[in-house]
């Protein structure tokens, strides 16, 4: 798994999926804001996922810093974990935050 190479930097996402928008396929309700980095190519043949985690309000894009990626061991789409640059998140915090999707899936979170 090569995502792990992003673990660290800084990166512009753009948010498809507000804080407080519908699932256009499974009706529930995103808590956080979820989207994807531009011009990247993830297992799925997508654009690589990323949740962004620590800003409370919905937005349409951000520039933060990737401290995690949850690696998902069936299944092949990963996702990045972005926070504010001078935010951090602990392994379970992270998994707490993020299993409203996750819990669906076997994964390991790569700090």
């Amino acid at each position: 798994m090569d995502n792990k190479k992003y673990v660290g930097k800084n990166l512009h996402i753009i948010i498809d999926r507000p804080m407080g928008s519908k699932h256009p396929k499974y009706g529930f309700i995103y808590p956080i804001n979820y989207g994807y980095v531009p011009n990247t190519i993830s297992g799925d043949k997508e654009e690589l996922d990323a949740y962004l985690l620590g800003v409370f309000e919905p937005v349409n894009e951000y520039d933060g810093k990737c401290i995690a990626v949850i690696h998902r061991t069936n299944d092949n789409d990963d996702k990045l974990i972005v926070v504010p640059v001078n935010k951090n998140y602990s392994h379970e915090a992270i998994e707490a935050l993020v299993e409203f999707q996750e819990r669906y899936f076997e994964h390991v979170v790569y700090l």
